[in-house]
């Protein structure tokens, strides 16, 4: 027990030094850039350029469509700029913002549709997360991990594949989720802990 404890900690401790934080500064002049657009929705374009193409690929794992992406990315970008005027910086990058509109337009777009979500995981970003998990990299632990991530509440995948496969903060993560830094943290720290037991047995 004692054991497996530490493992826990060690797991949550590597898990917090993940994802790249944006500076200040640049939030700074990204948030002059978003009151410019909210005095001019023309102004809006810079932002609009330099992420419909992260949206799209946010969107696109989650649906392996292309052609229900661009609708869903046309939605979310529409969605944004009529709700700009109420948008307030909060000391996280404006894209946190717009994932956040990307996440409730795929979720009401499963749920209109009764389909189950696409889980779609790179190679690479599985290795990272068994690395977490400290297991051997081998085609059966793979193979186990995405039987288990398929089994996920659908709150609890949203927070591993923002926090694993697109290794964002935990600010981001809970601000794109709706929830306190600490409850991302602590939720991660459930979710680890679960997937380790269940990959030990």
């Amino acid at each position: 027990m004692a054991f497996n404890l530490q493992i826990n900690r060690t797991l949550v401790k590597k898990a917090a030094q993940m994802g790249k934080t944006v500076p200040q500064d640049t939030m700074q002049a990204e948030w002059q850039e978003i009151q410019a657009a909210q005095r001019n929705p023309a102004h809006f374009q810079p932002l609009y350029n330099r992420y419909y193409n992260p949206i799209f690929r946010y969107i696109y794992r989650r649906t392996n469509n292309e052609e229900l992406t661009a609708d869903l990315c046309s939605q979310v970008f529409l969605k944004a700029l009529q709700k700009l005027g109420g948008y307030e910086y909060k000391g996280v990058p404006f894209s946190a913002w717009l994932y956040r509109i990307a996440s409730n337009e795929v979720a009401q777009h499963y749920r209109n549709t009764q389909k189950t979500r696409v889980v779609s995981v790179e190679d690479a970003n599985l290795g990272d997360m068994i690395d977490e998990l400290e297991e051997d990299n081998t085609e059966a632990q793979r193979a186990q991990l995405i039987k288990m991530l398929d089994g996920l509440n659908e709150s609890d995948l949203q927070l591993i594949e923002l926090r694993f496969f697109e290794q964002r903060p935990f600010k981001e993560v809970a601000d794109i989720m709706d929830i306190t830094e600490s409850n991302a943290k602590v939720r991660t720290y459930r979710i680890l802990k679960n997937l380790k037991k269940k990959i030990d047995k």
